[in-house]
């Protein structure tokens, strides 16, 4: 007996939920869909893609490429395009795969698009039926629209109301199709010559519009558009290879004024992000909602101080009242002493009647998240020598200690030392963490970033820059290079870097929305120039950056 197509109130052993990834984007999964992920034991994927998208929603970031990583608690991903032998699997081949684990596991069988829409889910759903193994479904954004919206393009609008979408593996009667309807076509570029000259045959208008977009709703998306008459030859001359969807009617003219994603300003940029290997992907997210492609590389790791009797020393001078002020000069520092006080079973009551400093707005984020507010954080520049500039000189009357605690990484600048020192304050100067040089990245990644093949390097440290320098060499004179601040922009000159986007405020959301409005500067200019709109990359300059050249 079947157990039903009804998911019960509590999980049972084994289920099978044939989930839709969608086209492409990550963004497009359903809200059910990412649930389901995130509670699999198992997941049988579909395409080579759908490992990073997991990893994505999991937020485990891609696998590194060089180094085995492990996820104990995370999910088995088990191939379904291919057997162990390294053969495509047949579609009978693939049910008893999804089958087998069904019967022991929670499984999600992840497909592209829609299960139930030119994809193999009912055939492996009525599998699951014989097998006694429960399933649901979980619908996903089919390509048949999306492809076509992320292009710009309507499949209807209020004078052309019909669609037809055709699969163009087999024999198809393009008679049928004489009359003016949207065809959307589905696997249609290898055939594309020979479906062109039916429609014509069959009485489409040469001058039809037509478009053809390769690899839909991810920042690789690149559309095409002619007419019924040349496109064959404008295909063949692009080299324009499957998966495509093709957009054939008189919608195809909207994408002029509709186009939207691929003119993001950053769009198909290819971004190097050097972190440290505990930094956020909010700096990524940025860059791809700007049509960008992150890729981040750890420049630096951070680190326990090799001795830590200084720091359980400050931290237990501090639960004492030894200190008026603590002051955090950056996010690590935060995370180093939230720790130690977790280490010592404490929490943030601990702070009590102290004064905090921040030398920032994402330090007093950090800050904030643990419960506590910064009394002081710099309102102009968010550095150092700003926050000395709005630091209170000592006053014996009304501040009944002197001593400052300042946790901080082992290469920071002792000029925040000097200064409080020159207003009447004691300084513990503690070492809270050490900031040491990552491994060097892959080779193919080191040779990116000589040769152009980045389209920009975001930095959002000067020890970004002398770490990336150091593992990887100068990043190619074609590339846009970005900095948060000042001092970062000294530090990049001072390597042979010429700094084409300083944000205004050292924060990297904003740095992210200037290096944007820096893109998009730059293909206004290429389109009233009357040039094709390319990316940094797409230009070698001969020789290499010297400060100061525009």
């Amino acid at each position: 007996m079947t157990r039903g197509n009804t998911p019960p109130t509590k999980t049972p052993t084994g289920w099978v939920s044939f989930v839709g990834s969608g086209p492409g984007d990550p963004g497009l999964l359903t809200v059910r869909a990412v649930e389901l992920i995130k509670e699999a034991e198992v997941i049988v994927t579909e395409a080579p893609e759908h490992e990073d998208l997991v990893r994505t929603v999991l937020g485990l970031g891609p696998r590194p490429v060089d180094e085995e990583e492990q996820q104990p608690s995370g999910p088995v991903l088990v191939d379904g395009g291919f057997g162990e032998d390294g053969q495509p699997l047949t579609h009978a081949s693939r049910a008893r795969v999804v089958v087998k684990h069904g019967k022991k596991h929670r499984v999600v069988r992840l497909m592209t698009g829609d299960p139930f829409l030119y994809a193999s889910g009912p055939e492996e759903a009525q599998a699951c039926v014989k097998a006694g193994v429960g399933f649901d479904i979980v619908p996903g954004v089919s390509a048949v629209q999306a492809v076509p919206a992320y292009a710009g393009i309507p499949l209807t609008d209020k004078t052309h109301r019909e669609v037809a979408v055709v699969t163009c593996g087999g024999s198809v009667d393009w008679s049928q199709y004489a009359d003016d309807r949207t065809l959307v076509l589905l696997s249609g570029v290898g055939t594309l010559a020979e479906t062109a000259k039916a429609l014509l045959a069959a009485g489409r208008p040469p001058r039809t519009p037509v478009a053809v977009t390769r690899v839909g709703t991810t920042t690789e998306q690149a559309t095409l558009t002619s007419t019924l008459e040349n496109v064959a030859a404008d295909v063949r001359a692009a080299r324009v290879a499957p998966p495509a969807i093709i957009v054939i009617g008189d919608v195809v003219n909207l994408r002029e004024t509709l186009s939207w994603f691929e003119t993001k300003p950053l769009f198909g940029w290819r971004v190097l992000v050097p972190r440290t290997k505990e930094q956020a992907g909010s700096l990524s997210a940025r860059i791809r909602a700007f049509g960008g492609v992150p890729e981040e590389v750890p420049t630096i790791s951070v680190e326990p101080p090799r001795n830590p009797l200084q720091m359980d020393k400050a931290v237990r001078g501090l639960v004492e009242g030894r200190y008026e002020w603590i002051a955090f000069t950056s996010v690590n520092a935060v995370k180093a002493v939230r720790e130690k006080f977790e280490e010592y079973g404490l929490d943030a009551r601990a702070f009590s009647g102290l004064k905090i400093a921040a030398v920032g707005d994402k330090t007093a984020e950090a800050i904030a998240a643990w419960g506590l507010r910064a009394d002081l954080v710099p309102t102009g520049e968010q550095s150092a020598a700003g926050l000395l500039a709005e630091w209170p000189p000592y006053d014996e009357l009304l501040d009944p200690i002197n001593r400052v605690f300042l946790p901080r990484a082992d290469i920071a600048t002792e000029t925040l030392v000097a200064g409080l020192v020159e207003l009447g304050w004691e300084c513990d100067d503690v070492t809270a963490y050490r900031t040491v040089r990552a491994t060097p990245p892959p080779a193919p990644t080191r040779d990116a970033i000589k040769t152009g093949k980045f389209d920009s390097v975001v930095f959002t440290s000067s020890s970004t820059v002398r770490n990336l320098v150091g593992i990887a060499g100068k990043p190619h004179p074609s590339t846009v290079i970005a900095v948060i601040g000042p001092a970062t922009a000294k530090t990049a000159e001072e390597h042979g870097l010429r700094v084409d986007v300083m944000a205004s405020k050292p924060d990297v959301e904003v740095l992210v929305e200037e290096l944007a409005d820096f893109g998009a500067a730059r293909r206004l200019a290429m389109l009233e120039a009357g040039q094709p709109v390319t990316k940094p990359s797409d230009r070698k300059a001969s020789g290499r950056r010297k400060v100061g050249t525009k």
